[in-house]
């Protein structure tokens, strides 16, 4: 009898730790240290993780929209007054339009794409999460909402519900976890996840089935655009001005740098991300772009886009802003996050440029830095310290 009571009190306190997380998600817990030898900021982990989610919120947002107009789009395009999946049903519930002039029916219509998506990786990230902090008997970080929420927005939209839940799973255990939890991981879980998805299932991102609309109708996206005919099929297609706003086909959060700009004006005036980054890697991305298109080719399509062009296609200002500065799995030394993110820059681009058959390598590029940051950091500091000897010994 003890021994039931004991099982069941070491079961209660272990999901307590659950029910803490769910109802301490948008609030400090009332138990935090007032005073005391203690160094005091206004940022910590559970601020950091909220203020990541407020500042993906224009992204998210946009990529509903867009996602229900690129499809409206497609579905003029082909005469199609219907969709052809499970999303049929909830479309004629709701007694949606097909008129890409209306915000709201972009917005629904996007939003039976991205939410379930969305959810789908939400519930398998607080599953994992959940699961070892109840057998650790840790407490849960907000990062499984961050985590979902990253992924959500740079998998293709008609991406399987299953492969979703399947890469979220990937992301966490085995890009997380398994390493001790939040602040203990290498690389960012979103990351992780998307790795997975993209080598197990490459067929949701081949260069021509990179957006689909609409069930058996694929369109390209203006990276394989310009990797099929260079700058003239790119123009041809689209202006300068639609790619900066996002008005154009691709995963959600590949459209609109606008957005990505106002996440991050949000994270940089909280001190959450790091201008280093950023700026390292909008340099490194730049440097490498403007020497291709000076050296130029007869072969390769991709030479002849300009360095402004490759800041608004593709994945690049989402990765940049919120991707590349995760404080965890970045570099961590002032130095070191400028050859960290002059690395995952220019790899971006030498991915895009001579490798055009892979049509946008953003996210596994900062992978690679991910892997790299420690091995960055630990240079530096040698570097440093070799410095302090040297001056200490002259001194």
């Amino acid at each position: 009898m003890g021994r039931d009571r004991e099982g069941g009190l070491m079961a209660a306190e272990r999901l307590a730790t659950i029910k803490r997380a769910l109802a301490g998600y948008w609030r400090a817990p009332g138990g935090a240290t007032r005073n005391g030898p203690h160094v005091r900021d206004a940022l910590h982990l559970k601020r950091i993780l909220l203020v990541m989610v407020v500042a993906l919120v224009p992204c998210a947002l946009f990529a509903m929209w867009n996602t229900g107009y690129q499809m409206h789009l497609a579905m003029q395009a082909h005469g199609i007054n219907e969709l052809f999946t499970w999303r049929e049903a909830v479309f004629r519930l709701l007694d949606v339009g097909n008129d890409p002039a209306y915000l709201g029916d972009n917005l629904l219509l996007g939003a039976l794409y991205f939410v379930p998506v969305l959810l789908v990786c939400w519930a398998s990230a607080f599953f994992w999460e959940a699961l070892f902090a109840a057998v650790r008997g840790m407490e849960m970080s907000e990062g499984w909402g961050v985590s979902g929420l990253l992924l959500a927005l740079i998998l293709p939209p008609a991406v399987p519900l299953w492969q979703a839940a399947l890469g979220m799973s990937f992301g966490i255990v085995l890009g997380k976890e398994i390493f001790g939890g939040t602040g203990r991981n290498f690389m960012n879980p979103a990351l992780a996840a998307y790795a997975f998805v993209f080598f197990a299932y490459p067929a949701n991102f081949s260069a021509d089935n990179a957006f689909v609309p609409v069930d058996g109708i694929s369109a390209a996206t203006p990276l394989a655009l310009a990797a099929e005919g260079g700058m003239a099929a790119l123009e041809s297609s689209i202006t300068w001005s639609q790619a900066f706003f996002g008005f154009i086909a691709g995963s959600p959060a590949e459209t609109s740098v606008l957005a990505c700009l106002l996440g991050a004006a949000i994270l940089l005036f909280t001190g959450v991300a790091s201008w280093r980054t950023m700026s390292a890697v909008l340099l490194g991305a730049l440097g490498l772009s403007t020497l291709l298109y000076v050296v130029g080719s007869a072969d390769n399509p991709m030479f002849s886009v300009p360095p402004h062009w490759h800041l608004v296609l593709g994945s690049l200002a989402f990765g940049l802003v919120f991707m590349a500065t995760d404080p965890v799995s970045s570099a961590m030394t002032d130095a070191g996050k400028w050859f960290y993110g002059l690395l995952v820059g220019a790899m971006i681009i030498l991915v895009r440029v001579v490798n055009p058959a892979f049509a946008e390598g953003t996210m596994l590029a900062i992978v690679f830095g991910n892997v790299l940051a420690p091995v960055i950091d630990r240079f530096v500091l040698k570097a440093q310290m070799r410095r302090r000897r040297l001056r200490y010994g002259q001194g």
